[in-house]
């Protein structure tokens, strides 16, 4: 039997950070709001994310930027450097903070998660609930669960992720385009002298084509990745993630195998990296996406949950300005944020070759110009991502 649920303005596909801030910004504007997440739990992957100053703003308007603050680390010390510890680069985040008035937080994603679940109206989100399809006519948008229960709404919005069926129902399926790397993340409590938990921050080391980098999450923990170029799925399929690491960073900078060394296996995630082409379109009639449904990145710039977090802002403002016409609201967030998300979603792509390369010429000279690049310089190339005020 059919079971009708009671009519929000809004359904949500997906319960991740793009999702729950979506939920925060038009609960904000009075909209009534449901979220349907498939899990029976609400459980982001454990591993950490790095909030730059124009995710930190996008929390300040969602009203989240204090417990955010309290809950993650602040990126105070942020180095790169060769294979073998050789210094490259500092960035100048004592600078950029100065300039944008916030440092860069590093935070565990399920303590992300949670901070964003617990500003919801209670019962906003629904759990164990399968989205299988929709229906649209003139009047309203027809959701379809596995368990038979249906829901109307005036506005779907999918934030159901990298695999998003709302997607599918917006426009014929792209690939999605494997990024060349597999990323093996892990959690520890590690302590490092040259690294203190009170400077938060850490470092990256660039080798021929992988790379390393831990940072500080807060609570004494340290979040820790590796790059690893890898055709798609050798290593995802392999069945010992931590002896992989260890093997791949064998005579690397001495905190590098230490690190990985200290995690229970447990705590370590593998999962190869795609992004999708950019598309010019995210909505059909009063449906539209968000966040890795409408434009999944590869994690080189660190902007993934940040732009979630403007298309939830983006979003809501739209709706704001033209609360009769939900699709002139959508077709003005598509113009604003298609432009900014697709220059990302490139930039991104060209950052991980630059990372990931494998020629020792090209290495060479790629360290050679990190090297001497001025602080300014540095800052002002990230200006257009880190100082946007969604």
């Amino acid at each position: 039997m059919v079971h009708l649920l009671n009519n929000p303005d809004t359904v949500i596909i997906g319960a991740g950070i793009g999702g729950l801030s979506a939920a925060i910004a038009l609960q904000q504007l009075g909209k009534k709001v449901k979220v349907f997440e498939r899990a029976s739990e609400l459980k982001e992957m454990g591993a950490g994310i790095v909030l730059s100053a124009n995710a930190i703003k996008a929390l300040e308007k969602l009203g989240l930027a204090d417990e955010v603050r309290q809950a993650g680390s602040p990126v105070k010390t942020a180095e790169i450097r060769t294979q073998d510890g050789q210094f490259l680069v500092h960035m100048p985040v004592h600078k950029l903070a100065e300039r944008y008035g916030t440092y860069s937080y590093l935070i565990y994603r399920p303590d992300l998660q949670r901070i964003c679940y617990e500003k919801l109206e209670p019962n906003t989100v629904v759990l164990g609930k399968k989205f299988l399809r929709l229906e649209q006519d003139r009047n309203k948008i027809t959701s379809f669960f596995e368990d038979g229960e249906i829901q109307n709404s005036d506005l779907l919005i999918g934030a159901d992720g990298v695999h998003s069926r709302v997607r599918q129902y917006i426009m014929e399926e792209s690939a999605l385009r494997y990024s060349g790397f597999t990323a093996v993340r892990g959690i520890s409590n590690f302590e490092d002298a040259r690294f203190p938990a009170e400077l938060g921050g850490g470092f990256e080391a660039w080798g021929k084509g992988k790379r390393f980098g831990f940072s500080h999450l807060g609570k004494g923990r340290v979040f820790w990745f590796a790059a690893i170029n890898a055709p798609q799925g050798t290593i995802v399929k392999a069945d010992n993630p931590k002896h992989i690491a260890l093997h791949q960073f064998k005579g690397w900078w001495d905190p590098i195998v230490e690190v990985i060394d200290s995690t229970n296996e447990e705590n370590i995630l593998v999962h190869d990296i795609f992004d999708r082409k950019p598309v010019k379109k995210w909505h059909k009639g009063k449906v539209t996406l968000m966040g890795d449904a409408a434009h999944p990145m590869l994690p080189n710039l660190g902007q993934g949950g940040a732009q979630a977090m403007e298309d939830a802002l983006i979003l809501a403002r739209c709706l704001k300005q033209s609360p009769q016409d939900i699709e002139q609201a959508l077709s003005h967030y598509e113009q604003e944020r298609i432009p900014r998300v697709t220059k990302i979603v490139q930039g991104s792509r060209m950052m991980a070759r630059l990372m990931q390369l494998e020629n020792p010429v090209a290495i060479k000279v790629r360290n050679q110009v990190l090297r001497k690049m001025p602080d300014e310089l540095k800052i002002n190339r990230l200006d257009w991502i880190l100082g946007y005020k969604a």
